[in-house]
């Protein structure tokens, strides 16, 4: 199977690249040498390239920048994702995964907890806002033009590699330097939100055997069906360290908006394609802090 990432440098692009190679795959990875904005670029690759699957992951995924650039968040999250799927449909693609997200949804009452497929989106920020847009341009591609087009909502995710405004990844960065230097401090946004979290290898996974069993037109929510304190998880990376730190709430880390919880339903995922997660959160927030020790060497 020839299989087209866009957005292959970004974070997750590089762990699904290493998987599907893995499966048997052949692999094609895309990102600034193909401006998504560029319908004609787009194109043009896709044609050269001829994909059998294209996973489209680029986006600007950053929930809290995304109040300070709506636009160019829409343009990228929502053209891009029309000229994926156009030049798909000209080049012959097989099938599609859209990557979308839990922001999606947006507030949920507690008693509708666990966030299932088939519940209203009602995103309250521009990224999440984009992502329903998106995905009601793939819908269009679906009962439009026939294209196979998986539907992915992915929770948090989160792995060794993540950028530092992330907020698991920016806690771990600012625990190894600290580390380093003898500082206490580890300055955090809102600490109270809990959060579905799930790690990045055990995501691609889900990704891949969608290609594979998921249904076009179908949603799939990508989560571990386990919400998460976020200061549990700033607590834990203290606990990893060792060393006596204390947590700092900085005003400037606040977003305008927040969802106070995220926890999807992974039932439907489970039932397409067997996927079950592997990598337990305890791990993974090692994994992280480790990759910074060996990673950060700026100690200022």
């Amino acid at each position: 199977m020839k299989a087209l990432i866009t957005g292959a440098h970004g974070f997750v692009g590089p762990y699904l690249a290493a998987h599907l190679e893995a499966s048997g795959d052949e692999v094609v990875g895309v990102d600034r040498d193909m401006p998504i904005e560029d319908a004609d670029a787009v194109r043009s690759r896709f044609h050269d390239e001829r994909p059998e699957v294209v996973y489209h992951l680029a986006a600007l995924s950053h929930v809290g920048e995304s109040w300070t650039a709506p636009v160019e968040v829409l343009r990228i999250n929502v053209e891009g994702t029309l000229n994926v799927l156009l030049a798909a449909i000209d080049s012959g693609v097989e099938r599609v995964v859209v990557i979308g997200s839990a922001e999606q949804y947006g507030h949920v009452k507690s008693d509708r907890l666990p966030v299932t497929e088939d519940m209203a989106q009602l995103p309250v920020s521009p990224y999440g806002a984009s992502k329903a847009a998106a995905e009601a341009i793939a819908s269009y591609a679906v009962r439009g033009r026939d294209l196979p087009v998986v539907l992915v909502r992915a929770f948090n995710h989160l792995g060794p590699g993540q950028s530092d405004r992330l907020v698991a990844s920016g806690i771990a960065r600012q625990v190894a330097r600290n580390e380093r230097t003898g500082e206490r401090e580890v300055r955090t946004g809102d600490l109270s939100p809990r959060r579905d979290f799930t790690d990045v290898r055990d995501v691609v996974r889900a990704y891949r055997l969608l290609a594979e069993r998921g249904v076009g037109g179908e949603a799939y929510n990508v989560c571990s069906g386990h919400a998460v304190e976020v200061r549990a998880v700033a607590d834990s990376l203290i606990q990893l360290s060792g060393r006596d730190m204390e947590l700092v709430l900085d005003p400037e880390r606040l977003r305008p908006v927040d969802v106070p919880v995220l926890l999807g339903s992974n039932e439907k995922l489970r039932a397409a394609t067997g996927w079950e997660p592997h990598v337990s959160l305890e791990e993974t927030l090692r994994d992280i802090l480790d990759w910074w020790r060996a990673h950060d060497t700026d100690a200022a």
